[in-house]
Parts: structure tokens; C-alpha cells; sequence
């Protein structure tokens, strides 16, 4: 577990250390935020991580190593520093197995969840084809060339608008489309992680919560997540807004290989944006085009200043 505020991997800021059979606690480094605040799918990330660990100690005897299914409810204002994770085991069965999880820094209560586990291995049972597809489809990708900055369709950014502000996004790289994104409320993507490290089941959450925030191209003239716009340096602008969750479903449809895999296709989709909150469909694909996992949230879109106001004691309200 790593507590100094150096640049930390995606496994090191993840670490847990078990405190007892239903207390764990992790290190939220400065790295990680969005402003003066962990990145929300960071924070899913280590609950998945928490429930990993669990179910592969207190809850071995389960067999159900795999998050299948996730509902965090983010209460206050997380903090880089300690966090410690309080679970409570709320149905152990054949099948499936449902725990609650508590984050909580500094006595305060900040997001509560209920993770359901499987194992997406041994899964048996009636399966057809839907015929599900993305429409319109992701655009093609070589892999040979996308890695050498030279796909088509594809173009690699140097770094993701407002990064300044918005640091946990220097930990991914980004190649979206070369022509531009699709209209406003929606945007592709394909990532990988900077330093070579892997995705896996347990970084879905951080996936599920790393793209292009649709807001942002009705707020400009340009689109500043279009390949034309960040080449060209047409929108340097400071960031304006927070986009803090309210609450994060996740479904994971797949399990990752244990050594984890490089690119991961992702498309998000607002279907209303309103007085402030909107909704956030997330989907994502591995190389071969198979679904991975689907998320749903529910955010505001607020003054970057409700970020980094001052905490009042006992209280960080989002």
C-alpha cells in the first residue's frame, strides 16, 4: 500500500491491506483526482478490489471470485489520504453472494455499495444470441498500426482536455477518432493504461468512468475531445466544471484474462442532460468486439469550485 503522494500504478494505488476478516484499508493518492477529489471510477475500482479480496479470503469457501454486479451510492466528497472499507455480508448463496460496503475517511461515511459475485468461469445455464451491436458501429482499428500512431480511423491525443485539472486522465492513454466524434451526447474511444500495466476485472470500474464528459461539447464552439480541436490547440480553457457521481451501476458481462489485456473499446452516451444532472451510458468492448461490461450513472455538472471549497467539519457534501 503506498501512502506517499508519488506517481503510483494503477495496482499500487488500488492496494488494499486486510485489518481484519470485514475491514480493509486503502491510500487514495493525490494522483488519482479529479481536482482535490479521488476519481469516481478510481474509488469504484478499489470497492472492486476490496470485494476481490474478500471473497479470495473471509469468503474464499464461496468460490465466487468475480464481481458480476455493482451499485455505489456516492454520499460526500472522498479525499486522498486513508480509507478504510467496512463490509457486511449480506447474502452468501450457491449461485450468487451479495455484500455491503462502506467507505468511510475520517469518520465520515462517503459511499455505500452492494456488489454481487459469481464466477464467471464455471457460469452455466441457457444462452442465446441477441444480435446486440453498437449502432452506428465502432469504427475499424488495426492494432498493429493504432500502437504505431498510424490507424486510419484512429489518432492517439497527447492529452486529454483540462488534465491539468482532471490528473487521474495522465494515467490513460486516448485514441479516438480521427474525423471526429460522433454528435455531442456521445463519444468513442479506445484506451490503454500510460505505464504498460494491463485492464483487468478489477480496473472495469476506473474504465467505466474514463472518457470524453459529453457536457463539455455543447459548452464549446469546437468540441475539445475532436482530434482537429486538440491538435490544433483550439481550446486550452480552463476547466469549468466538476462532473461529481451521484450514484454508478456497473454489470460485468465478462471475465477479463488473469494476466489482463492492453486496449479496451468504450462508448458513453448522454440521453439528457438538465438543470444540472444528467444521465451516462457506458459501453465496453474488448479487441475482439465482445461486450465486457455495461454502466449506468446518474451525475451533476457542477462549479469546479464545489470541488475544492473548503470541508466543513463533519461535512463534504457533494
Amino acid at each position: 500500500m503506498v501512502s506517499s503522494e508519488d506517481l503510483t500504478t494503477f495496482a499500487q494505488a488500488t492496494a488494499v491491506k486486510v485489518l481484519s476478516s470485514h475491514e480493509y484499508e486503502a491510500y487514495f493518492p493525490s494522483d488519482w483526482c479529479i481536482g482535490a477529489v479521488p476519481h469516481g471510477g478510481f474509488v469504484t475500482a478499489v470497492f472492486l478490489q476490496v470485494a476481490s479480496t474478500h471473497f479470495n479470503t473471509a469468503l474464499s469457501s464461496q468460490n465466487q471470485p468475480h464481481t458480476i454486479a455493482l451499485h455505489l451510492d456516492f454520499l460526500k466528497r472522498t479525499e486522498s489520504g486513508p480509507a478504510k472499507f467496512t463490509v457486511r455480508d449480506t447474502k452468501l448463496g450457491r449461485q450468487t453472494s451479495v455484500i455491503h460496503i462502506s467507505l468511510t475517511q475520517a469518520g465520515r461515511e462517503e459511499v455505500v455499495g452492494y456488489l454481487t459475485n459469481s464466477n464467471l468461469r464455471t457460469e452455466a445455464g441457457v444462452t442465446f444470441k441477441s444480435n446486440y451491436a453498437l449502432k452506428p458501429p465502432p469504427l475499424p482499428v488495426d492494432f498493429s498500426l493504432i500502437k504505431q500512431a498510424k490507424d486510419g480511423n484512429w489518432a492517439p491525443i497527447p492529452e486529454m482536455p483540462f488534465a491539468s485539472f482532471r490528473a487521474a486522465t495522465r494515467k490513460t492513454q486516448f485514441f479516438f477518432p480521427r474525423q471526429g466524434q460522433r454528435p455531442g451526447n456521445s463519444a468513442d474511444e479506445w484506451i490503454r493504461l500510460q505505464n504498460s500495466e494491463k485492464w483487468t476485472n478489477a480496473s472495469i470500474g476506473y474504465v467505466c468512468d474514463m472518457w470524453p464528459m459529453p457536457v463539455e461539447a455543447f459548452l464549446h464552439e469546437q468540441n475539445p475531445y475532436d482530434v482537429s480541436t486538440i491538435e490544433g490547440g483550439k481550446d486550452n480553457k480552463p476547466a469549468r466544471f466538476w462532473y461529481p457521481t451521484l450514484l454508478l451501476n456497473l454489470d460485468v458481462k465478462k471475465a477479463l484474462p488473469e494476466e489482463g489485456v492492453e486496449w479496451l473499446f468504450v462508448r458513453v452516451e448522454a440521453k439528457q442532460i438538465k438543470n444540472g444532472r444528467m444521465d451516462l451510458e457506458i459501453v465496453i468492448l474488448d479487441e475482439g468486439g465482445e461486450l465486457v461490461a455495461l454502466s449506468h450513472h446518474v451525475a451533476f455538472a457542477l462549479d469546479v469550485s464545489r470541488n475544492t471549497a473548503k470541508r466543513k467539519a463533519g461535512s463534504s457534501k457533494i
